[in-house]
């Protein structure tokens, strides 16, 4: 069964919306300690290949909360650095 369009332009949209993440996750050295940024670069990479596997494997909707998801956890590593192991800019 194939998918209608408008399955795969919201699948696009949210491949967009994660890869745009992408730049948070680089820019993380700004805050966090180089040895803080191999795990959040591993875990971004991590969601990259469940994004691409969900779009080749039909299931398109999904990447949307993907890219939800790779925010909230950058947002909730770092927010915990700051908080809990004295993180500064």
């Amino acid at each position: 069964m194939t998918r209608p369009w408008w399955h795969w332009l919201i699948g696009w949209i949210g491949v967009a919306a994660f890869l745009g993440t992408l730049v948070l996750y680089a820019a993380s050295g700004l805050l966090a300690p180089a040895w803080a940024i191999v795990p959040l670069l591993v875990a971004w990479l991590a969601m990259l290949v469940l994004v691409i596997r969900l779009m080749r494997g039909g299931r398109p909707l999904w990447v949307p909360a993907v890219a939800l998801l790779a925010y909230t956890f950058w947002y909730a590593a770092l927010t915990a650095g700051e908080k809990w192991l004295g993180w500064t800019g």
